[in-house]
This record gives structure tokens, sequence and C-alpha cells, in this order.
């Protein structure tokens, strides 16, 4: 089953949120509310895990400048 990224809601100046990896289906609807402490959350857009390919088996091959950090 996936894994969402909640935020919580701070209700008080000053209270920083805390974020909190929560599983549930991709069907279901984004959580109003943590389930297990009743604060309010908003759903975190988080970035995957991407597959690259290509022809090259080595990744610094496709660098182009030096300043992306791929040591070539």
């Amino acid at each position: 089953m996936p894994t969402s990224v909640y935020e919580t809601i701070p209700m008080k100046t000053g209270v920083k949120p805390r974020r909190d990896e929560i599983r549930q289906s991709i069907k279901d609807a984004a959580l109003k509310k943590h389930p297990e402490t009743g604060e309010p959350l908003r759903r975190v857009i988080a970035a995957g895990a991407g597959i690259l390919t290509s022809a090259s088996s080595s990744p610094a091959s496709h660098c182009h400048t030096s300043s992306c950090g791929c040591a070539r």
C-alpha cells in the first residue's frame, strides 16, 4: 500500500508543522485529521523516485557542466 506524506496545520502561532507518512490507498480521499491525534492535516505533494534509462552505463557521461555534482 502506498504511503502519503501529510503535514499538521498548527493552530497556534510559532508552532512548526510536523510531517508524517501515513499508509493509505491511492484511491482514498485526502485525510483532514490525523487518525491518531485528531490534529488537522494537509497532504504534501512529494516527489517520487524516478527511473533513468540511457544507452550509456555511466550517469556521468550525460553531464554537460561541472556544477551538477556528478564528479565528471
